[in-house]
């Protein structure tokens, strides 16, 4: 990859994109740090949560933070394939059929409430999550790059809705919640939305260049075997565990590591903790694991068996590599 700017120091990068983010979302830190962590791992989020929590405007902010396009598509019934990934258009003056891209043609995708639409239409955003590359009438017409889904559901409304399938929710890097507001987080973004919504004088405060620079620096961090044995023995564990019909598989440690890889770079150093393996595990493996009919009759939440399977495993105890850290630590 050639770099075209210098890239921002960890820092720099992190604290200019979550101050940016900030001005629109209000107390949210830990949800952005961890989106942008997913972002700069080079996958997809998913944004399960309430009504008015302020989903579509995290997926706007990064988007604007970030320097990228951001096309916003509500998806219904009625929503076609094409309508999401484009269509061929007969042109009479040229007698030729003219590929014309649809929304997901853009840096960040925002799938506003993707469980309304047919199976059919979300399967169309397989392969441009997997593969960065729309396929029409036999032809590969590739994205943009950097390219991001966000996407939310409601997970209380499930009337007029389709379940997603196991394979859809594998594509998503992590499924993360934003969470109602404190009282007085209420208060302040009360005050702050009484004029104009900070979300119209938003700019850009790093570029796509220094985006894809970000990826390939977090893709470099260090991943001891001792750390990358805990991620196994983790996904592993998930399969094996008693209420879980299907559990993590490989692309849910690949998913891991990435998340952490990003987190450590993050908090400016050049090697992944299993902390960092931590953190992120509930956002990685929870949307992953298919309960079997006893631990849904029983209410029973993957995020708590993620929780179980981090108490049980053992955690691997390893000095920090020499050389350590490549910047200062950006504050959580």
């Amino acid at each position: 990859m050639t770099q075209t700017a210098p890239l921002p120091s960890t820092p720099e990068f992190a604290r200019a994109v979550l101050r940016s983010v900030a001005q629109v979302l209000v107390g949210k830190e830990d949800v952005t740090r961890l989106a942008l962590a997913g972002i700069l791992a080079g996958g997809h989020v998913l944004l399960e949560d309430a009504p008015g929590t302020g989903k579509t405007m995290l997926a706007r902010a990064l988007a604007v933070s970030l320097g990228l396009g951001f096309r916003r598509v509500q998806f219904t019934p009625d929503l076609l394939p094409s309508d999401v990934t484009g269509v061929s258009v007969f042109r009479p003056a040229t007698g030729e059929f003219e590929f014309v891209p649809g929304p997901i043609f853009t840096g960040v995708l925002l799938a506003d409430e993707i469980n309304r639409a047919t199976p059919k239409t979300q399967a169309a955003l397989l392969e441009a999550m997997g593969e960065g590359q729309v396929t029409e009438s036999g032809v590969t017409h590739p994205l943009p790059r950097p390219f991001v889904v966000i996407a939310t559901q409601n997970p209380v409304e499930h009337e007029g809705t389709y379940r997603l399938p196991e394979a859809q929710l594998d594509r998503f890097l992590l499924r993360l919640s934003v969470g109602y507001p404190s009282v007085q987080e209420e208060v302040q973004m009360l005050a702050r939305l009484q004029g104009e919504h900070p979300i119209t004088s938003l700019r850009a405060v790093v570029t796509p260049a220094d985006l894809l620079a970000a990826q390939s620096a977090v893709r470099g961090v260090f991943v001891s075997g001792a750390v990358q044995d805990y991620i196994a023995r983790l996904s592993r564990a998930t399969r094996a565990h008693a209420s879980v019909a299907l559990g993590g598989g490989p692309r849910a440690s690949l998913g891991l590591q990435g998340s952490a890889q990003a987190l450590a770079w993050l908090s400016g150093r050049a090697f992944v903790t299993p902390d960092d393996v931590q953190r992120v595990a509930a956002a990685v493996l929870a949307h992953r694991l298919s309960l079997n009919i006893e631990a849904r009759l029983q209410g029973q939440p993957a995020e708590a068996i993620v929780q179980e399977v981090l108490r049980q495993e053992p955690v691997p105890a390893e000095p920090a590599p020499t050389g350590g850290a490549p910047s200062e630590p950006v504050p959580a």
